[in-house]
């Protein structure tokens, strides 16, 4: 089956019948309460306090320099919750005030996030200092690294925001498949993932990535999950020129938790609407150069705590699907979906979640909660591939982990 028979009622569930375009559950997109705002501004003003007391004493700037590093920091604090309320901001604020606010509040928690960094790094730094160190010597690298913490933050925040807003870089991946038969042997799939359609990833970010996309030239487009940081009244225009993807078979998504934070049913629809197939639990039987291949996909690994009836299941995914076919590719947002795809007999899951960690020191927590933080893995006989993602998440700052649009080719494994 071709992209030119494909629609969203050709998709099939768990039965093995065509499914309807959506289901109707309530938007959970909502504004953070005040009570969390107030508890994460305190927390942080308690965060920018320890800063404070570590690094302006050893600068020993007087009465005057204390109270403009202290003032600087509070304003940091205040500016940060901006950043929590984009959309209670859009909704009340001119556009222009409103996307100013967002925009400072984010770059200030990427600021803050990585000034905090620095200085604990410091600190561990400085305890064998002045054990090995002369007090004058002490004193004057107390000075100095007091200094060079806040000017590293701000180079890091700087050449993070460069990162983060280029355009993304495309990586070749080549799958090694065993028995992979001859009709499907250098077929390829572009991935992106994570974009984040929101705040501060408007409509010509998303149109510099379609564009790219459609150069790729290839034979599937998949899309997993994360796309929007809102509602569809709001990102539609924003999201549209998604309508533009080419490929020989199509372009599929399937859900991440941040749809489900913006009203899941409402996207799904929209989507459909913009010609992209949507999966849930689904599969479709794809043909190429004569062979077939079954590509399915499953929604978020968190869904069922939004709507039980939208509980992830690889297994679902598969019933109904020809047994014989020797490929078999899994589209799941998070790559903790790999245990559920492998024991249903998948033999490539594509994954984002991640985001590779971001931004340093992320990267280390990332692995706490995936099994997989960035890049090809192999889960027996299955091959696991998690992108960094296509856009960036809160603060627009990438150190460490480039955002990337990834082109995978299809090969047979050597014997």
């Amino acid at each position: 089956m071709t992209s030119s028979t494909l629609h969203a009622d050709a998709l099939l569930d768990a039965e093995g019948k065509a499914r309807p375009p959506g289901r109707d559950h309530v938007p959970t997109s909502r504004i953070p309460p005040m009570r969390f705002i107030l508890v994460a501004t305190g927390l942080i003003g308690l965060l920018h306090a320890y800063v404070g007391l570590r690094l302006l004493p050893a600068l020993d700037p007087g009465a005057a320099g204390i109270a403009v590093g202290l003032l600087l920091l509070a304003l940091c604090t205040l500016l940060i919750p901006f950043g929590l309320l984009a959309r209670a901001l859009s909704a009340r604020l001119d556009e222009r005030l409103a996307s100013s606010l967002t925009w400072a509040g984010l770059l200030a928690g990427g600021f803050s996030s990585s000034l905090l960094v620095l200085t604990v790094v410091r600190d561990f730094l400085m305890l064998p200092a002045m054990a090995v160190l002369r007090s004058e010597t002490f004193l004057v690298a107390a000075y100095y690294s007091a200094w060079g913490v806040p000017l590293l933050a701000l180079c890091a925040t700087a050449i993070g925001l460069f990162n983060a807003r280029r355009s993304p870089a495309v990586v070749e991946v080549d799958v090694h498949l065993r028995d992979l038969p001859v009709g499907l042997r250098g077929f390829t799939i572009t991935q992106i993932s994570d974009i984040h359609v929101g705040p501060t990833i408007k409509r010509g970010f998303l149109e510099r990535i379609v564009d790219q996309v459609n150069r790729l030239e290839s034979d599937l487009i998949a899309i997993t999950g994360d796309l929007v940081d809102g509602s569809v009244p709001e990102l539609a225009p924003h999201v549209e020129p998604l309508a533009r993807l080419k490929a020989r078979h199509g372009s599929f998504f399937v859900t991440g938790n941040h749809e489900y934070y913006c009203g899941a049913a409402a996207w799904v629809g929209e989507l459909r609407r913009l010609g992209v197939s949507v999966m849930q639990n689904q599969h479709v039987v794809l043909h190429h150069n004569g062979q077939p291949l079954v590509l399915a996909g499953v929604n978020d690994y968190s869904a069922h705590h939004f709507d039980e009836r939208e509980r992830s299941d690889p297994q679902a995914a598969l019933a109904g699907a020809p047994q014989n076919v020797a490929l078999k590719i899994l589209l799941a947002h998070q790559p903790r979906s790999a245990f559920a795809a492998q024991a249903a007999g998948f033999h490539l899951q594509l994954s984002g979640h991640t985001h590779g960690g971001q931004f340093f020191p992320w990267n280390f927590f990332v692995r706490l909660q995936q099994p997989f933080t960035a890049g090809l893995h192999r889960l027996k006989d299955l091959w696991v591939y998690t992108s960094r993602g296509t856009g960036y998440w809160g603060p627009p700052k990438r150190l460490g982990a480039p955002a990337e649009i990834t082109r995978f080719r299809l090969l047979q494994a050597a014997a």
